[in-house]
């Protein structure tokens, strides 16, 4: 078995859309949620907050050419990939283009605007905004393919369109194509992009904060008062490389990614199932080979959601049997979706290495019926964590739990 670890990461994100920003911004302990005036046009939609990208414009040298087949869910990936590729010293190596890299990426959809011109075929009939690329920007695997095109991969292409857990996923995946010996590199995450029928599709599920006036004041994963999620948008990648390879050529390592665990539900559709989410967290353990009591710091999922927490937390409590610690950084940047799992192991990363770990901001007093875990919040806490787990899951009852030694 090959080691994987992490030589490269950038990302787009309501936080920032360089780590350095994003992370200042997390120092800041304010989050990122605003008031959408937009969104005041469509009746009966309940909330009108998101979390739109912060800092983000898509590279000069992105020609017509390029961006014919990309919507915003892929040039945001495709310009943190290109960014990450730097990071780690392989941005026009040829180990891209010889069949030993591949890209393991996903996203909720593909670009919904681009829908919307196939929609206004079937009521006008008439073929007026439908081009050539239209079909490749709303394709769900929109991200994966223009990551392979533009960087000219030739390797595995894995697409992960998972919903919440498109980044998560993609970085598991990912790891198990150099773990078990498939590729040398992986180009891994997820990315989403803001649109108000991704908005809508919680806000019938009576799953929305409607905290309109207070922005500054929601989500709040875990509290006792918290009212639902609100939805952000962005894209997170990352690097992976076998190990003796990223040593050969003297690679800077952020972190061995050494256990990820996967399970489904079975059970329901959007309903999660504490039980199964467990077995994911259990199977990422025996992957690590490491107890729970190895576990240093745990990012949680954290939507926000009623059910969601009280299952997660639950289910997190039932696997260490103690109050580790842990936080949701959608505090801040709300549900970024299928990128959420890939900007949360960006920072959860970062967090680690600075020895300081963000509190989940505006939770105030722990849901009674969240189980009794070690929930950081009002202040930063400073700690010194060498293996930290980031959980997610998504609609569908898909479970993910990625662990990560600094």
């Amino acid at each position: 078995m090959n080691r994987v670890v992490v030589t490269g990461m950038a990302l787009a994100s309501p936080l920032g859309s360089t780590r350095e920003s994003a992370f200042e911004k997390l120092l800041s302990m304010k989050n990122c949620v605003k008031y959408m005036p937009e969104l005041e046009e469509y009746e009966r939609l309940n909330t009108k907050l998101a979390a739109p990208v912060q800092g983000f414009t898509i590279p000069e040298h992105y020609n017509r050419k390029v961006l014919r087949t990309m919507g915003r869910v892929a040039y945001m990936s495709v310009a943190t990939a290109e960014e990450a590729l730097k990071d780690a010293g392989l941005l026009g190596d040829e180990i891209i283009c010889n069949g030993e890299t591949g890209v393991s990426y996903g996203s909720s959809s593909g670009s919904l605007e681009t829908l919307i011109d196939f929609y206004s075929m079937q009521v006008d009939k008439e073929i007026k905004n439908v081009t050539s690329g239209s079909y490749v920007k709303m394709m769900p695997q929109t991200t994966t393919v223009n990551i392979s095109l533009y960087f000219k991969t030739t390797g595995r292409v894995i697409p992960t369109s998972t919903a919440c857990t498109s980044g998560s996923m993609g970085i598991g995946y990912a790891y198990e194509a150099i773990k078990y010996g498939y590729e040398t590199v992986m180009i891994a995450g997820g990315a989403e992009e803001l649109h108000p029928t991704q908005i809508a599709i919680f806000d019938t599920l009576y799953a929305t904060s409607q905290k309109n006036t207070t922005p500054e004041l929601t989500p709040s994963p875990f509290d006792k008062n918290r009212d639902g999620l609100v939805i952000g948008e962005g894209a997170g990648t990352l690097i992976l490389e076998e190990y003796e390879h990223a040593k050969r050529r003297g690679a800077h390592i952020y972190a061995e990614i050494i256990g990820f665990g996967t399970s489904t539900d079975g059970t329901h559709i959007t309903t999660p199932n504490r039980f199964m989410m467990k077995n994911a967290l259990e199977l990422s353990l025996k992957d690590a080979k490491i107890s729970p009591d190895d576990i240093d710091y745990v990012n949680a999922h954290g939507t926000a959601t009623i059910q969601g927490d009280v299952a997660e937390s639950s289910a997190t409590y039932e696997i260490f049997k103690r109050p580790v610690p842990v936080s949701s950084l959608k505090s801040y940047t709300g549900h970024t979706l299928g990128a959420c799992g890939a900007i949360e192991a960006i920072l959860a990363i970062d967090m680690a290495h600075k020895k300081w770990f963000a509190p989940t901001i505006n939770l105030k007093e722990v849901d009674e019926n969240c189980a009794p875990l070690d929930y950081i919040k009002q202040s930063g806490r400073e700690l010194d964590a060498k293996i930290i787990m980031s959980n997610n899951f998504a609609f569908g009852g898909i479970n993910t739990s990625l662990i990560f030694k600094v």
